[in-house]
């Protein structure tokens, strides 16, 4: 007689942790609103400086949105600041703007999980800052966008790995490890990496002229 076959053991489902990116989009959210309210400005008034809708504005406040890098530097732009207030110091914190050094393990990171993009700041973080050093990380296939998006004030970058394709007004340029580049932000722009399999790190400047 044919012993029937042992039984496999359930297979135990690995419990799943929680991405941590939705926290930082909670983040961002609470540092836009209360630099808004230091400003003063409604939802309204950002709503209508920068073409979104007051719904759009009030998810990404609540962290119940994760914004694209154009859309980050849109609202930056309206309310007179760089991209990096939005993240590091909090906005007025005391002697953020005196500070000299940044250490490794201290670099506030900005991850727009969405598209394949984070920012590492890699200088002191003050709201009041306007020349700011990051460092990019673009995944495999990360980019910006397809949209052109414009801001205020400067930028430059090195390519330190990997490769990145630049685009500014109607021109593109497919920029390698050691390749660099200036611009200024009132240019139309949007970047990206081609790679299907390699991360590109670039080490990007920006410099904020009307902000303060």
């Amino acid at each position: 007689m044919r012993k029937p076959a042992a039984a496999k053991p359930a297979n135990k489902v690995k419990a799943v942790a929680k991405p941590a990116e939705p926290a930082m989009d909670v983040a961002v959210g609470r540092r836009i609103r209360d630099l808004r309210r230091i400003r003063q400005f409604s939802l309204e008034t950002v709503a209508a400086r920068t073409d979104l809708s007051i719904g759009f504005l009030s998810q990404i406040e609540r962290g119940l949105s994760s914004p694209s890098l154009r859309v980050l530097a849109t609202l930056a732009d309206v309310l007179g600041v760089g991209i990096a207030a939005l993240f590091g110091a909090s906005p007025g914190a005391d002697g953020g703007s005196d500070q000299v050094v940044t250490r490794g393990p201290q670099r506030p990171e900005l991850k727009l999980w969405r598209t394949g993009v984070s920012k590492q700041l890699l200088s002191p973080a003050s709201s009041d800052n306007k020349l700011n050093l990051f460092l990019v990380h673009l995944e495999p296939g990360g980019s910006t966008g397809d949209e052109l998006y414009t801001h205020d004030g400067e930028e430059a970058g090195l390519v330190l790995e990997g490769e990145m394709m630049l685009t500014v007004d109607s021109e593109t340029w497919s920029l390698k490890t050691g390749d660099s580049f200036r611009f200024a932000s009132r240019r139309p722009h949007r970047f990206s990496n081609p790679a299907n399999d390699a991360k590109a790190v670039v080490l990007w400047v920006n410099c904020v002229t009307g902000a303060g």
